[in-house]
């Protein structure tokens, strides 16, 4: 026995025991895959080659096969020839989670951290960094007014996932912490139950994108599709800054309904306070203008012609663009600290904050609601739907955001849900609410020129410093304010810019966005976004159950004509019957039962027993009327499937040349029958 080591680190043998090369050949054996420190040729140096069994075998160079019969004999344990380490090939015969690769790969931070230096990324990540930071501290407090919870929460929610993300996220643009989508869906879920129920729905939306992660759930994703996900986020945002008109105004009004609410608007609209009104309005014209003011272009649009100064200025309009919501919310504290001071004040200021870093503590699994106590089951029955739209809900919009700012780079969604999952199971801890990626914070990070994930530790210290020593100073903030603020915010995810491309593309799109649109907003977000997946999977199973079929008669060479039916996908139960009533349909009418019908198979790759047996069926109708019907350019494992229920006759061929053949056939077969 011989062996031959290729330079790809394959190990094969073959038998030269015969002095026929073509026996040779047949008799090589695939025994593993071979760790060598040898050159094998000129300039390849084989000693850097480390093989995985986690490695998907794509990414390495296939051994090259010079004989049909090449058979592979798989080695299940190590095996030691001649000082060469040969590692079996079998995919089972080593732990596939204790590899380098896989290490590298769940643990981003560990591919830059190496190669990272504050000059060529520091620099970028500390701007990047203290820019969001202060973009997310008067969020946060909103958004914690959004869910119905105390503005501390959303401060809690705003520091603990920047440290996890920098360790486990791939991607640099995503700015974890509270968001819109997740403020509206906890106060949707929670009930008004408390802060604890708040914290729970954290750990446990964690638990559930961590196992969605681990068992490649990602897919599910798929089935949230745009026209949903355009109507979902349309309905929430009105859904938000409709929940912060009563603190624009300054009005007192409780309901959980998009109805309800503008009904008791109407009863209470000789309450409104003009000191709320008045700030709140204008606040909210002052950050929409300080939004358009980034727009302004300040010298040449290139950026190397513009002088220094330009530059200065251009950079300071930008600054002053992004930080408008902290500095808003600032000017409008002093104002709240000075009418307090004075003991004159025309508008409501926000409610106490509790001081100080929370405890890092397991979440509540018990809470006592009035004179109630829940346990975990009952806290966990309470919260609904909410485990698992909320979880989703954070994945797609993270993703989205990754897919966003990727630059045409492939973002690995199962790894941005295990981090996700991460940044909400460890939130949990210090009293968070779920968690996502915020796209307006993402834009901020982007703009700002962030460079890898570690700029979300710089977001959160200063999200900590705030904690620590600027909590006392938040109660002067104006609640029309912090309205403002949210409602200048949400305004712009209201996309109607997306109604005219579905209507020129495909109008029935509209049906599920519409229909997601209303569900949200007049009954429940989560029930909106399911009633919009139950109406695209209705629509993808109607569209599967009748697939377009072309038919469409030739005329051969030799003059004879004959039917072409082609289906456009592959045959599956709901389809079959479909199908073969057009096939027997048209090859009654427009075949006359007696000219040729071809099945073109193309773009048949699959198929299932019941499709089988409709194609069975069909064959039987064409063979009692005697009518030829071949099957054409059909694959070798449909082939095998059609035959497994013993059809009558089963023609098929491969070639047009063998079609035409078989055709002519019959034709002359038919010939010489009306011949007699």
């Amino acid at each position: 026995m011989n062996k031959i080591n290729n330079h790809l680190s394959y190990k094969m043998e073959g038998d030269r025991s015969t002095s026929n090369s073509d026996d040779y050949y047949k008799n090589v054996k695939l025994v593993g895959f071979v760790k060598t420190d040898s050159e094998t040729l000129s300039g390849y140096k084989n000693d850097a080659f480390q093989w995985g069994s986690s490695d998907s075998l794509s990414s390495y160079p296939p051994p090259v096969y010079h004989r049909e019969n090449l058979e592979n004999n798989i080695v299940p344990n190590k095996v030691l020839h001649n000082d060469t380490t040969v590692l079996p090939s079998h995919p089972d015969s080593v732990n596939r989670c204790c590899t380098r690769k896989v290490l590298y790969k769940r643990l981003p931070i560990l591919q830059w951290l190496p190669k990272y230096t504050f000059k060529d990324h520091g620099v970028s990540d500390l701007v990047a960094g203290i820019t969001v930071g202060l973009t997310v501290i008067p969020q946060a407090i909103a958004f914690a007014n959004v869910a119905g919870l105390p503005p501390q929460i959303g401060l809690y929610s705003s520091f603990m996932a920047c440290f996890v993300y920098t360790v486990f996220g791939s991607c640099k643009d995503p700015a974890l912490g509270p968001t819109a989508i997740m403020a509206i869906m906890t106060r949707e879920n929670i009930h008004d139950m408390g802060p604890e129920f708040a914290i729970l729905l954290c750990f446990i939306t964690g638990i559930v994108q961590l196992i969605m992660g681990f068992a490649q759930l990602g897919f599910l994703i798929d089935f949230i599709s745009g026209p949903v996900s355009a109507g979902f986020t349309s309905a929430a945002a009105i859904v938000i800054a409709t929940s912060q008109l009563k603190d624009l105004l300054g009005i007192n009004i409780k309901s959980s309904s998009f109805i309800g609410f503008w009904d008791q608007l109407v009863i209470h609209i000789k309450e409104i306070s003009i000191g709320d009104g008045t700030l709140g309005i204008t606040c909210m014209v002052v950050l929409l203008l300080l939004r358009k003011m980034k727009d302004i272009q300040i010298g040449p649009v290139e950026d190397k012609e513009k002088t220094t100064g330009q530059r200065t200025l251009s950079s300071i309009i930008w600054l002053i663009s992004t930080a408008r919501n902290i500095i808003v919310v600032v000017f409008c504290a002093v104002l709240g600290y000075m009418y307090k001071e004075n003991g004159n004040l025309p508008f409501k200021l926000s409610s106490h904050v509790e001081s100080g870093l929370p405890d890092f503590k397991a979440p509540p699994f018990e809470s006592r609601v009035g004179n109630e106590t829940y346990n975990f089951v009952d806290m966990a029955s309470k919260l609904g739907s909410g485990i698992l739209v909320v979880p989703l809900l954070s994945i797609l919009e993270n993703i989205s955001l990754a897919k966003f700012f990727a630059d045409g780079k492939t973002v690995d969604a199962t790894q941005e849900m295990l981090a996700l999952g991460a940044c909400n199971l460890i939130s949990s801890f210090v009293g968070s609410m779920p968690i996502s990626g915020a796209l307006s914070r993402g834009a901020v990070n982007n703009a700002s020129g962030v460079k890898t994930p570690f700029g979300g530790v710089y977001t959160g210290i200063i999200v900590i410093i705030a904690l620590q020593f600027f909590t006392p100073y938040l109660v002067y903030i104006p609640k029309a304010a912090l309205a403002a603020v949210i409602i200048a915010a949400v305004v712009f995810m209201v996309e109607l810019h997306v109604v005219k491309p579905m209507w020129r593309t495909k109008k029935i799109d509209l049906i599920p966005a519409f229909a997601t649109f209303l569900c949200s907003l007049l009954i429940r977000l989560e029930i909106g976004i399911v009633v919009g997946i139950a109406i695209n999977v209705i629509i993808l199973l109607y569209t599967l159950a009748r697939p377009s079929v072309h038919v469409e008669k030739q005329q051969s060479e030799f003059g004879y004509e004959y039917l072409v039916i082609t289906p456009d996908r592959s045959l599956v139960f709901p389809s079959v019957e479909y199908v073969r009533a057009v096939v027997s349909k048209a090859g009654l009418k427009q075949g006359l039962s007696s000219i040729p019908v071809v099945m073109d198979c193309r773009h048949i790759q699959g198929a299932d027993f019941t499709a089988a047996k409709g194609i069975k069926s069909l064959i039987d109708d064409f063979v009692r009327r005697n009518q030829p019907l071949v099957f054409y350019n059909v694959k070798p494992s449909v082939i095998s499937i059609f035959q497994g229920v013993r059809p009558a006759e089963f023609n098929y061929c491969a070639t047009e040349q063998h079609l035409h053949e078989m055709l002519k056939g019959y034709y002359f077969t038919r010939m010489q029958t009306l011949t007699l």
